[in-house]
């Protein structure tokens, strides 16, 4: 079986990164991804734990020597990523798709409101690699906790993680309400509030 990506010293995240850098700048080809999910906690130290793949929810436009200013969907990867992602998975003894866009789809509906303000960027040779601030992951996770098993999930887990504020958690309620306005899904979402709500600030 292919490995994960082992998430408790973000070493080995980096070093595949750094590889895709390098295989970017071989194929003279900058690039610059996006990641949210397990990675984007993972390397801002909100959790420790492995993940099996580098979710990638946006790709950087009009690239020059600064940080992107903007962003637009992964989907499909540049030819030159795809090859690279390609060459580090065999060398790292990595899932084929070990990074990956189909957190992409989010596009369809919207991201948080100011998300491509808030991206952290760092550059690995050719690529530069962004990660999702804090607040926006607080939105994202809310929405995959209401939208998978609820409190039962690993969304769940990593949302407490983030140790949301009130007023922050308030406001990401909003936001994912408009994402599925279905009667079941508003159900899901207030059962995830109040477990949330009562982890957080009851314990």
């Amino acid at each position: 079986m292919a490995n994960s990506i082992k998430g408790s010293s973000q070493k080995e995240i980096v070093n595949a990164l750094r590889a895709l850098g390098e295989n970017m700048l071989s194929q003279g080809e900058p690039t610059a991804v996006v990641a949210v999910g397990g990675t984007a906690l993972i390397l801002q130290n909100i959790v420790e734990r492995t993940t099996r793949d580098v979710d990638i929810i946006a790709i950087g436009r009009h690239l020059g020597e600064g940080e992107p200013t903007e962003i637009e969907s992964p989907d499909p990867f540049p030819e030159a990523l795809v090859l690279a992602i390609s060459k580090v998975a065999r060398d790292f003894g990595l899932p084929d798709d070990w990074m990956n866009s189909t957190i992409g789809l989010q596009w369809k509906t919207g991201l948080p409101p100011g998300f491509t303000k808030r991206i952290h960027w760092q550059k690995f040779d050719a690529l530069w690699f962004g990660v999702a601030d804090r607040y926006d992951l607080i939105f994202l996770k809310l929405y995959a906790a209401a939208d998978s098993e609820g409190p039962s999930s690993v969304h769940f887990q990593d949302l407490l993680a983030l140790r949301p504020t009130e007023i922050e958690l308030k406001e990401a309620a909003e936001w994912v309400r408009s994402q599925d306005t279905s009667p079941q899904f508003a159900e899901i979402l207030k059962q995830v509030l109040e477990h949330a709500i009562r982890n957080l600030y009851h314990d």
